[in-house]
């Protein structure tokens, strides 16, 4: 029963978002800093993680292509189809949801602990567009984006390591990236992106706004939003992949 509360419960913040704005240059300046928080916060780890997931991908794939019959061009077909359909794509949102979403859901939570949203309520804000929505909208915009960025630096990760390692030279790499490349792969990527996106801004969100106790609450209430929001995101790409592809 509680599961039932809690989506119908999600479905009446979602539909409280969406009203007229109290003060349109004080939404826009929340949104802008979401934007900063979510994006520009994140893009060093996710740089980090793109880079080495690449290099890491090119050095297993060689060690498992052993058949002098199988060019080396290969290497680079896989290394370009796993990052963009998978690893840039789905482990980077897992990890976002450990850093973005743990941060909108301490950060909801310590203010409805601390009765910062019922201050606004008083005043005539709805606290539901003024501190959701922005986080939602921004997310939804900054995480293809960081997405992109992975996919960029996964395919150079695994050039790097490639070539550093000797195990393919750059030339034949770049010539085995345009290979066979199908770009209806990029268009599934992005499309999981902004799935994976709803999720991480909008479940947080929830246990976030929700919370009640204090700040071993808050505490519980940020892990239980990571957990949910890391198990929705492989459940949604197991389902998108059947679908899509």
């Amino acid at each position: 029963m509680k599961l039932f509360k809690d989506i119908g419960q999600f479905m009446i913040m979602l539909k409280g978002m969406f009203a007229k704005p109290e003060n349109g240059r004080m939404y826009w300046r929340e949104f802008m800093h979401q934007c900063a928080e979510i994006g520009i916060g994140s893009l060093g780890i996710v740089a980090i993680i793109s880079v080495f997931i690449g290099a890491v991908s090119t050095i297993q794939t060689a060690y498992q292509l052993v058949s002098p019959l199988i060019p080396l061009t290969t290497i680079a077909q896989i290394v370009r189809d796993t990052v963009i359909l998978e690893f840039a794509p789905t482990l980077v949102c897992i990890v976002l949801a450990g850093v973005a979403g743990s941060r909108i859901a301490s950060e909801l939570g310590n203010m409805r602990v601390s009765e910062q949203i019922d201050a606004l309520e008083i005043m005539g804000i709805n606290s539901k567009a003024y501190l959701i929505l922005p986080k939602i909208v921004a997310a939804l915009i900054m995480i293809p984006l960081l997405v992109i960025i992975a996919m960029v630096l996964g395919i150079w990760g695994g050039r790097l390591a490639g070539t550093m390692a000797g195990i393919i030279p750059a030339n034949i790499y770049d010539k085995g990236l345009v290979e066979l490349f199908v770009p209806y792969n990029v268009y599934f990527a992005l499309t999981k992106s902004y799935v994976f996106a709803f999720i991480i801004s909008g479940i947080p969100a929830y246990f976030g706004y929700y919370v009640r106790g204090g700040a071993l609450e808050i505490g519980r209430a940020s892990t239980k939003a990571v957990v949910v929001s890391c198990v929705l995101i492989l459940f949604a790409d197991y389902v998108l992949s059947a679908l899509l592809l």
